[in-house]
């Protein structure tokens, strides 16, 4: 297979500043710029590394590929050793890097492409990302393509060049559009884009029709999201050409860009090696996820945001400071044969930090005791902006670095809350929460849930209706019915493994503050029915929240959902104020009150784990221990597009 790449050869400098305060000058707003009127005397950076970019990079993926390609008017090749001698015409670039910050000095006039008519048969010709041509050029590249029948036409598409390239959608049998679906859909209809064979990249997603992949590149200062791109494209086009999977294709892309540095792009065996150990991640999450729902132990909330723990603090006069949350959650988590009655715990980030009464971390004392520590990762709820009254939830621009760590500390699971309040008109008609409310909340739950499994994490998703309230049984079920529905349709964009991911749930009650009263045996049967008709078979598990339910209600209506089974998922608890409350108040924030607290704690989780277990019908067909998952597909996956195929060697595009 033979590759012709038109595009622009650049010479990137990259020049890495220290971080003197002199480097910069404030414009009269107070925004600091970088200031170019310096001198060697004066000014320093630590280091200057010179590389090639633009279609250099693509070239570089292709041969580490171990295809065969060249760029138009240029005999420069990549050997192990890095680029040949070659004639030199490339584009100069400056990237200048102070304190992690990257900004670019390009010339303001592009290079116009060399494009020579080929004259040799090339099975593909790519117009990279950094081609810049001429009406004249996109003519002969037409002229070739009415000549050359069997050649294929794949062109990249961004918001400099999408104007001029127009002439050549039409021609083109696979499109990289550096956007996403949704960012300009005017964009599309102007150039007519099909939808089969059209790519869309950015440096967090690749997307293809339902199929989503999640990247996260931590920015290093001699790989900028500009060489991303081209690793990104090229890794995918070298991958169709050599007859991979759509799927496997993008894991490839993202594990190339993941991981690549200057002139230094992963070769096919490394990053073939690399997607079978992603693959063993992925049965690590599922034994992870399967550990945490193993009945009838449940998951123990305790991660209470500041303000949360102040308000439970404060109604029984404890002082709020570092020692007393310290001490309450040391009550909790170092109660005797916890084990027995928990699979996991959620720990809030100052908890994650700290130390039993005996100097041993949280973590490694719950991992000691065969109890998985997680974590809360959301950063709590804020306006939307197109719907004031209703929230979305805060997290997702730091999350990947976030999860990073947690994972390096040994915390093996996360949970993201979304809350959804019900409120009616004067007809008692639901107005809220809106369409727009639950799709953006459970867009930003499946982005989390994918972050999550990148890194190694287990993803507990909660989209809770809130308890209080003025609405219905039937209001109440079916608000979270449509709830759910959205959040399984994002978490399948995602690409999300539900094998090895838990719901975090909701009840189906009345609201508090609804005048009529609806029996446990109403409570549970609801709730098991807008189970199963909304969640996919092949989830990991679900998991109840308590929800603003008095400890005793909260176990009773537990026992009524479990009497309704058995059920396509193992079913546990998730509870928080239904479990600690008794030991809360028992403590009262004096330690000499720590037995009678957790006396009271273990009171709590031996009534929730008898609830579990204390009926014939729960997860009949689960498992005793957690299993290894078989080699045959989910239940719930997907559907796979039926395509005309642009690239013979290619079933699936």
């Amino acid at each position: 297979m033979n590759i012709l790449v038109v595009g622009n050869i650049i010479k990137d400098i990259y020049l890495n500043f220290d971080s003197k305060t002199t480097n910069l000058e404030n414009d009269k707003n107070g925004t600091p710029w970088l200031n170019l009127s310096f001198d060697a005397s004066e000014h320093f950076f630590f280091n200057r590394n010179a590389s090639l970019g633009g279609a250099a990079v693509t070239l570089e993926v292709l041969e580490k590929l171990g295809l065969t390609a060249k760029i138009s008017g240029s005999n420069l090749s990549i050997s192990a050793d890095g680029p040949n001698d070659y004639q030199s015409t490339e584009t100069y670039r400056y990237i200048l890097v102070s304190d992690g910050n990257v900004c670019y000095f390009a010339p303001t006039n592009r290079q116009v492409t060399t494009l020579e008519t080929p004259n040799d048969y090339y099975d593909y010709i790519y117009i990279d990302r950094s081609a810049n041509l001429t009406t004249e050029s996109i003519n002969k590249i037409i002229s070739y393509l009415e000549f050359s029948h069997n050649t294929k036409l794949v062109l990249y598409l961004d918001s400099n060049n999408k104007s001029i390239l127009s002439p050549l959608v039409s021609q083109s049998s696979l499109i990289f559009f550096e956007s996403t679906p949704s960012d300009n859909p005017q964009d599309e209809s102007d150039l007519k884009l099909d939808p089969s064979k059209t790519i869309y990249l950015s440096e967090k997603q690749l997307s293809y029709q339902n199929i989503n992949e999640s990247i996260s590149v931590e920015r290093i200062n001699t790989l900028t999201h500009l060489s991303t791109y081209s690793i990104l494209s090229a890794t995918i086009l070298g991958c169709f050409i050599l007859g991979k999977t759509i799927e496997d294709s993008f894991k490839l892309a993202r594990i190339n860009a993941e991981n690549a540095k200057l002139n230094a792009s992963l070769p096919l065996d490394r990053l073939e090696e690399a997607l079978k150990s992603n693959t063993t991640s992925d049965s690590e999450l599922m034994l992870t996820a399967a550990a945490l729902v193993l009945p009838p132990k449940g998951i123990l909330a305790a991660d209470e945001s500041g303000g949360s723990i102040h308000k439970k603090f404060d109604q029984l006069n404890i002082e709020d400071n570092y020692d007393n949350r310290r001490n309450y959650r040391n009550i909790l988590l170092t109660t005797p044969d916890l084990e027995k009655y928990v699979n996991g715990v959620i720990l809030f980030d100052e908890t994650a930090r700290q130390y039993t009464d005996d100097g041993e971390l949280f973590i490694d004392y719950l991992t000691a005791h065969r109890i998985i520590p997680g974590i809360k990762v959301d950063q709590g709820l804020a306006p939307l902006q197109d719907s004031p009254e209703e929230t979305y939830t805060k997290g997702l621009d730091d999350l990947s670095s976030r999860l990073k760590e947690y994972y390096k500390m040994g915390l093996r699971f996360a949970k993201w809350r979304a809350a959804f309040n019900i409120h009616l008109d004067e007809n008692g008609n639901p107005i809220i929460p809106t369409e727009h409310a639950i799709s953006e909340n459970c867009r930003i739950l499946a982005k989390y849930a994918k972050e999550c499994q990148l890194v190694g994490i287990v993803p507990i998703v909660e989209p809770e209706v809130v308890y209080d309230g003025y609405y219905s049984l039937d209001q109440n079920a079916n608000t979270t019915s449509r709830i759910l529905d959205n959040l399984f349709a994002k978490l399948s964009e995602q690409n999300v493994n539900l094998s090895a991911c838990i719901l975090k749930t909701n009840m189906i009650l009345p609201g508090k503050q609804f005048d009529s009263t609806v029996s446990t045996a109403e409570i549970g049967a609801r709730t098991a029915s807008v189970l199963r008709e909304h969640v996919p078979n092949n989830l990991a598990g679900v998991a109840f929240l308590s929800g603003g339910q008095t400890p005793e209600q909260a176990t009773d209506n537990l026992k009524a959902v479990i009497q309704n089974g058995p059920f396509p998922w193992p079913v546990t608890f998730s509870f928080a104020r239904a479990l600690q409350d008794p030991a809360l108040y028992a403590w009262q924030g004096d330690n000499t009150n720590t037995k009678s607290a957790q006396d009271n704690f273990i009171k709590r989780l031996i009534a929730n784990t008898d609830a579990l277990s204390n009926s014939d019908t729960q997860n009949q067909d689960q498992p005793s221990e957690p299993q290894p998952p078989q080699d045959q597909p989910f239940e719930f996956q997907p559907p796979q597009p039926q395509l005309s195929n642009p690239f013979p060697s290619l079933p699936q595009f």
